[in-house]
């Protein structure tokens, strides 16, 4: 279904990709990549409380997050892997133009993800690599599942400018699967949860082991603060300075230790 979804609105989702709106960071939207019923039952798989997530909470983010999804209905697996699937990898690399990309059934930095009230995730620039650091980021795919989640619910994607200080939003409507780019300059955000109702999301990287740019290089996840948090995004600056550091030093890697145990 999810290969169908994908094959018949090719043309429509190369024009999104070659002419993006509001950002110069590449992406394309799909909604109702599924029929409803099998949205809803992914939603409901996920544990109301976040129970078994591990909790982010910094500066940086706020959210709950989980690679075991063998401690899940099934479905979210099945959701997570079809995504993963080679015909699928294949049908989006010829609409992005990327060859040779492949996903990552261990889901270093991807997996489930739960925002509640309060929860966002500050601008910031992806892991450049995978955690064996052999292959560069270059898509991030996510599938969001909340039924009738509005504007208004905050916890929507956002895309921002070079400079941090104009961003495009894409509501993360149920059924909808997002597809960007990941590089140097793909700033992007979560805007602050404002509704009781959890924010969930199923999300893949594909990777690929030429450089965006041509270029060799190296970085953490990176944050900086919103225009208005002057002070957040000095610190920022700081602590991706010092995290960049001692992860190039002692070959550390961010959630390393929480990658997925099951199998495709």
């Amino acid at each position: 279904m999810v290969l169908t979804k994908i094959r018949g609105q090719r043309s429509q989702l190369q024009q999104q990709w070659l002419h993006p709106e509001g950002t110069r960071t590449h992406h394309l939207v799909i909604d109702n990549l599924l029929p409803t019923d099998l949205c809803d039952a992914a939603y409901r798989a996920f544990p109301r409380d976040g129970n078994g997530f591990f909790r982010r909470k910094s500066f940086r983010e706020k959210k709950s997050v989980s690679r075991n999804l063998r401690a899940y209905d099934p479905i979210l697996s099945d959701l997570t892997f079809a995504i993963q699937d080679g015909r699928v990898v294949s049908a989006i690399a010829d609409i992005v133009g990327f060859e040779q990309i492949e996903p990552d059934p261990k889901l270093y930095a991807g997996g489930l993800s739960m925002m509640f009230h309060g929860d966002f995730l500050n601008p910031h620039i992806d892991n450049s690599h995978d955690a064996d650091r052999g292959r560069f980021r270059r898509l991030n795919l996510l599938y969001y599942v909340s039924p009738d989640w509005k504007l208004e619910n905050g916890g929507n994607l956002e895309l921002w400018n070079d400079s941090r200080s104009v961003a495009k939003t894409i509501v993360s409507a149920a059924n909808r699967l997002v597809v960007m780019e990941t590089n140097k300059t793909s700033w992007h955000s979560v805007s602050n949860v404002v509704v009781q109702q959890p924010r969930c999301c199923v999300s893949n990287y594909y990777y690929w082991a030429v450089s965006p740019d041509a270029t060799e290089y190296f970085h953490v996840t990176s944050f900086t603060g919103r225009p208005e948090q002057r002070l957040r995004r000095l610190i920022g600056h700081v602590d991706n300075a010092a995290r960049n550091a001692l992860s190039r030093l002692f070959k550390l890697g961010r959630g390393k230790n929480l990658v997925n145990k099951s199998t495709p």
